[in-house]
């Protein structure tokens, strides 16, 4: 480590798992540079915010935060402000003119030059850091932000699919996976932390190794993690469903280290709208796939997305989707409402529909959602689950477990009494024996 600088930083991370990847890297650089991180603003000399730039709530976030943060600089509570992530990649150049305070404004392909960056903007000079996204690095050292017990893990960065209403690909560049040999050194890595559970993410994690000369698969890749000695299980999100193949079922069915869960970003069931859109496949074959899926992995829990209110969708096609959701009995399901963003294909198109339109649409799905999620909950009640306990949540005086089930941070839980005095981290049996909302209650078995 270099000599101990004498100031703190105030790092805000939003947006998604992949985004906070990049975030715990930036703090790792900084640390080891001789800065401190800090989560009271009041101690820190200036604040980094690392953004999302995805759709326009995100945005609205990002930009609610940067003035947060403007406030406080002209407070005199901090010095400097440094925006890293999507929204510095997509407007940087608009940022550094509408927002004067801001110090620096820090592309994806800088974010390796962090330390240099926060030096020079705290000595008073300006300056828009940008290079090619493809300069991301996807290696290297992170100061991991979760419970010591899970961590993710990136494999692959960047998109190729360009879906009509998507701005990944133009902010992130195109699809490049990481070799399985520096992925399964992290997660050796992370592992020897302490971590019992890997969640690996990616733009698209089932395209992983498309882009390799050594015929490595996701399935191939889960098979030598799997062999990890410490580990307790692997999640896999964002799996397209054009890409989820027979040898990766096959090894999920194998496989007791892969967690039964496949998060599977759907976006529509109408074939019309799903052209539209750019996805391939229609509903008929997705729904083919979440049957099949089903009955290769019982017990698997599917979590999807879905768009309402995309351009020109009728009545007629949002009743499709609705039909499909009853069908398919799909375990998890987030809805947005459609975002028209700068430069991508569905910005351009006709027959924009009203934002209360979209937002009635979004209330009747998740009405509807609801309950099937509720049902799907009940029917588990009086079976086992293996499950990790994550913390204690002090209002519920409560434990709060999760089985293979449901990722961290944004599924369902298992609560578990405070009497049975559970430790975080640790894997325990538990029976299902009611449930609390949505979310279940238990009680060790032994």
């Amino acid at each position: 480590m270099s000599t101990q600088r004498n100031e703190n930083l105030y790092f805000i991370s939003l947006g998604c798992d992949k985004n906070r990847i990049d975030a715990e890297k930036m703090c790792y650089l900084l640390e080891e540079a001789g800065y401190g991180i800090t989560s009271e603003l009041e101690e820190a000399d200036a604040a980094i915010i690392n953004t999302c730039g995805f759709i326009e709530s995100s945005k609205v976030e990002a930009l609610n935060n940067i003035y947060d943060m403007v406030n406080a600089k002209n407070d005199g509570i901090i010095k400097a402000i440094i925006v890293t992530g999507c929204l510095s990649e997509r407007h940087g150049e608009e940022m550094m003119e509408l927002i004067p305070e801001v110090d620096a404004v820090v592309g994806l392909g800088q974010n390796r030059d962090i330390v240099g960056i926060v030096d020079k903007a705290l000595r008073g000079e300006k300056h828009d850091f940008r290079r090619a996204p493809l300069d991301l690095e996807m290696e290297g050292e992170r100061l991991v932000s979760t419970p010591q017990h899970y961590a993710f893990l990136k494999i692959a960065e960047g998109c190729d699919n360009h879906c009509t209403y998507c701005a990944i690909p133009g902010i992130r560049g195109t699809y490049r996976s990481r070799s399985a040999e520096s992925i399964l050194r992290e997660a050796r890595k992370l592992v020897s932390y302490g971590v019992r559970e890997i969640i690996l993410v990616a733009q698209d994690t089932t395209s992983y190794g498309k882009d390799l000369q050594n015929g490595e698969t996701l399935a191939s890749l889960l098979h030598e993690m799997s062999r990890i000695e410490g580990l307790w299980k692997i999640r896999i999100l964002y799996a397209y469903p054009e890409h989820i193949t027979d040898e990766l079922l096959s090894e999920m069915a194998s496989n007791d280290r892969i967690c039964r869960y496949l998060d599977i970003p759907l976006q529509h069931a109408n074939d019309a709208v799903l052209r539209r859109m750019g996805r391939f496949g229609s509903g008929k074959e997705n729904l083919e796939l979440i049957r099949k899926i089903k009955k290769v992995l019982p017990g698997v829990t599917v979590r999807s997305t879905f768009i309402v209110g995309f351009p020109g969708e009728t009545d007629e096609q949002f009743d499709d989707l609705i039909t499909f959701i009853r069908e398919a009995q799909i375990d998890r399901a987030g809805c947005f409402t459609y975002s028209a963003e700068e430069g991508t294909a569905a910005e351009r198109m006709k027959e924009q529909l009203p934002e209360e339109l979209k937002k009635e649409r979004q209330e009747i799905f998740y009405d509807i959602q609801q309950q099937i999620t509720a049902q799907l909950q009940q029917s588990r009640v009086g079976s086992t689950a293996e499950a990790i306990c994550d913390f204690f949540d002090e209002e519920k005086r409560s434990f709060v477990c999760r089985s293979e089930n449901d990722a961290p941070e944004d599924d369902l839980v298992i609560y578990v009494p405070l009497e049975y005095d559970l430790i975080p981290g640790e894997v325990y049996e538990l029976r299902i024996n009611g449930t609390d909302g949505l979310d279940l209650t238990a009680v060790p078995i032994d």
